[in-house]
Formats: C-alpha cells, sequence, structure tokens
C-alpha cells in the first residue's frame, strides 16, 4: 500500500518527499526527457505488452460511434488513435496531457496515422480538468494517475465532467502478487534504470519510474478513492499477476 503524504505541504516524488508545488514540475521534467524515446521504452520496458494492457481498456471501455471520449495523459496517442477510429465521424476524441512534449510527439504519431477531424488535442491538468460539466461519453487514463499529485482530486474532476452514464478507466501499475514480486522487484530497480540510461540516456527518470509506482494506491485503495469519488459499480482486475490493474467505474 502507498504510504500517506506526510502533511497538507508536501507530497511524494517516487521515494523522495518534496513540496506540493514542486510535484508537477519534476514530473515535468521526467517527461520531457523521456518524451522521444517513451514508445520504444514502453515495449522494451514491458516486452510488448503494454500493447495486451491498452488493448484491454479499449475493450473494456466499449466505445461507440458518437461518443465523446477522453483519454487523459494519452501521451503519445495509443488509446485516442484506437477510439478515434472508434467514434467515427459523428464522435469526437480529446487527447490530453500536462506535458508539452509528450502531446507533440502524440500529434506527430496521429498525423502520420492520417487521424483527423474527430480528433483534438488539449494540454490540462487533470487535477482540475477545463471542460463542461457531463462532456464525456468514456474517460480513460492509462499508466498517468500515479504522476498526478492530487489523486482524489484528479479523480472528482474527472466525475464532474462524466456524463450520467458514462465510465472512466484506469490503466496502472499496482501491487503484484507474492510469487511475482521477488523478481519483478529485481527488474524494476536493477534492469529500468539501465535500460533508461542504454537507450534514453536517462538512467534517473527510470529509477523515478519504479519509485513511483510503489508509492501508488493499490487496488484496493485505489477502489476506495474511486468510491469516495463518486463512482458507482467500481472494480478493477488485474493483468498480469497484478503487476498492473484496470479499475472501472460508473457515473449513475
Amino acid at each position: 500500500m502507498a504510504k500517506p503524504e506526510s502533511n497538507a505541504e508536501t507530497t511524494h516524488f517516487g521515494y523522495k518527499t518534496v513540496p506540493v508545488d514542486d510535484k508537477a514540475d519534476l514530473v515535468k521534467g521526467v517527461f520531457d526527457s523521456v518524451a522521444s524515446r517513451y514508445d520504444i521504452m514502453n515495449d522494451l520496458m514491458s516486452g510488448g505488452l503494454h500493447r495486451l494492457w491498452k488493448r484491454r481498456t479499449i475493450e473494456q471501455a466499449g466505445v461507440r460511434k458518437g461518443h465523446v471520449v477522453l483519454d487523459l495523459a494519452g501521451g503519445t496517442g495509443d488509446l485516442a488513435k484506437a477510439f478515434a477510429n472508434l467514434v467515427g465521424p459523428t464522435g469526437h476524441v480529446v487527447l490530453a496531457d500536462i506535458n508539452a512534449a509528450m502531446l507533440r510527439q502524440g500529434r506527430s504519431r496521429l498525423v502520420d496515422a492520417g487521424v483527423a477531424g474527430n480528433l483534438s488535442i488539449a494540454q490540462v491538468d487533470a487535477q482540475e480538468l477545463p471542460f463542461a460539466d457531463a462532456s464525456f461519453d468514456r474517460i480513460t487514463i492509462a499508466f498517468g494517475l500515479r504522476n498526478v499529485t492530487d489523486k482524489d482530486a484528479a479523480l472528482r474532476s474527472m466525475y464532474r465532467v462524466l456524463k450520467p452514464g458514462g465510465k472512466l478507466l484506469v490503466l496502472e501499475f499496482s501491487k503484484p502478487d507474492d510469487a511475482v514480486k521477488p523478481a519483478y522487484d529485481l527488474y524494476s530497480f536493477k534492469v529500468l534504470p539501465l535500460l533508461g540510461r542504454l537507450v534514453a540516456n536517462d538512467s534517473d527518470s527510470y529509477q523515478y519510474l519504479a519509485e513511483s509506482i510503489r508509492m501508488h494506491p493499490d487496488q484496493e485503495t485505489l477502489l476506495g478513492m474511486l468510491q469516495q469519488a463518486g463512482f458507482e459499480r467500481a472494480r478493477y482486475q488485474n493483468l498480469a499477476g497484478g503487476i498492473v490493474a484496470l479499475h472501472s467505474g460508473y457515473r449513475i
């Protein structure tokens, strides 16, 4: 289970305790550094499994033609591209991220893929979404919630902009089964920083990745946070032995 924040003025940046106002800039620095190698590193780190996890998220979202979808922390646009195809010309997808460097990568990839017309890009803070109440049929956030400073505020903000009957899906690293944990810890703290140094010339960002995963709420804690934010029929399913969990909930 993630450790509680020490007080109202500090929060966690990996294993470090930092002022709340500093975390967003520190996270920005991480993703500014890795943006150009983000997709390559995802494939290397997960052995391509992240694509299967994202596919499960897309399937569970149940997006239909005409839906309006918000893909938060959408980075390089994997989910947004799939959703744009699903909603068709009568629907719309917003690819959103707090990090401009990641959005530039996403815009470039989507242009190359010929996605246009029913997709827009927005630089936003998940804690204070600049959208009207009840704007979206579906909201997804994949591997981004752990980087948000105030996760409760972000979940409340997502609930506010979701339409009644709409669904939120949170794909995130979580607490692995005991049988998996020793090998996973070894991989996270030894192999990931090495890959980061060799491929992205940045071991510190991938050290932060490993630490931020450990500080993120576990499955049951995050489930309770969704419920506290107002989501109904909240549930989760473990993927890869709990290394990743897919949480979901509805605004009724």
